[in-house]
């Protein structure tokens, strides 16, 4: 049940027409709801926040905008990602510190501001950065590395000094997504000049950056990035398939309350092994669309067949 400030916290935000305000005071109670073990109210809250008709008011703030950046809308929050307890540590770590960002400049120190993300696709990189931008209640932007790296000399050049104009000006959390499109290493046989010019400049560039936001690259290939970027970032986060325990909360985030116990048998979870997290959040997705349109439970040849589906995805790139 919400406390008494989060509700006056409520009425003072709808009054004063601050809509993230009372968005992230909302989000707040959903979190509380889940942890005293009412998930059922903690997804009845977020869906009715994530599916709010009313505009954020964090629109993109610039005077002109560029279209290598796209900003997304962020109301995931610790609670519906599932980590390793190493994993979740650390980004728990890097939301702390932002929080106390202002404590740490004045003592000469900063805040971790400059993230690498790394590990198998699906495995929570994205999800990472939308998380730490709702907690730190800051816009969420994706740099669109296929807009940013044209085939026009000095022109990419440009347009990541543009960026990162930006990532000085205005607070917020920048995801450069497939970030081995431009960061991997200079020494690789097939790179190019204008390519090596690009990573030289990125490289100046985040050296140079002393912002109030956030820097997160995420990359399936870290084995072909340039040496040389490790150093310039604060922390680096490996991501992996998950493990029984995290395959089992997986499920249990996605699936409890519209199904029967046996869904979390062994069966199950070593049907799962393997799949990352993305494919095991999407079978129970097509079991909760199966559930409802058959009106029926979900119990667990329904969620083994559908892990099974999203395997059988896998036979077409091994071929």
């Amino acid at each position: 049940m919400a406390t008494l400030e989060q509700i006056k916290a409520l009425i003072r935000s709808h009054f004063d027409g601050d809509n993230e305000r009372f968005k992230t005071v909302a989000l707040q109670i959903a979190a509380h709801e889940a942890r005293v073990g009412h998930t059922s109210s903690a997804k009845e809250i977020k869906n009715l926040v994530q599916n709010s008709k009313v505009s954020s008011g964090k629109v993109m703030p610039f005077g002109k905008k560029i279209d290598s950046l796209e900003q997304r809308d962020s109301y995931v929050d610790m609670l519906d990602i599932v980590l390793s307890e190493s994993l979740e540590n650390k980004v728990k770590r890097i939301i702390f510190e932002f929080q106390k960002k202002d404590v740490l400049r004045k003592n000469g120190l900063k805040n971790r501001s400059k993230i690498l993300l790394v590990g198998e696709p699906g495995t929570g990189k994205t999800m990472t950065a939308s998380v730490i931008a709702n907690e730190i209640n800051l816009p969420l932007y994706i740099i669109q590395i296929d807009k940013l790296v044209t085939k026009y000399m000095g022109e990419t050049s440009v347009k990541l000094r543009q960026v990162f104009d930006y990532i000085e000006e205005y607070p917020g959390v920048y995801l450069f997504d497939e970030f081995d499109a431009i960061g991997s290493d200079r020494g690789m046989d097939n790179d190019v000049g204008e390519m090596r010019r690009i990573l030289n400049s990125f490289l100046q560039y985040l050296e140079n950056e002393d912002s109030f936001s956030l820097i997160i690259a995420a990359t399936n290939n870290p084995n072909i990035l340039d040496k040389a970027l490790f150093r310039r970032f604060d922390d680096v986060l490996e991501y992996s398939l998950p493990d029984k325990d995290q395959i089992l909360r997986i499920i249990k985030n996605k699936l409890e309350g519209h199904s029967d116990k046996n869904i979390y048998e062994s069966e199950v979870i070593e049907t799962a092994i393997g799949l990352s997290h993305s494919d095991i959040s999407k079978a129970c997705e097509e079991a909760l669309k199966y559930s409802i349109m058959y009106e029926t439970i979900i119990d667990k040849e329904i969620i083994i067949g559908m892990l099974q589906n999203r395997r059988e995805l896998y036979r077409f790139k091994e071929a």
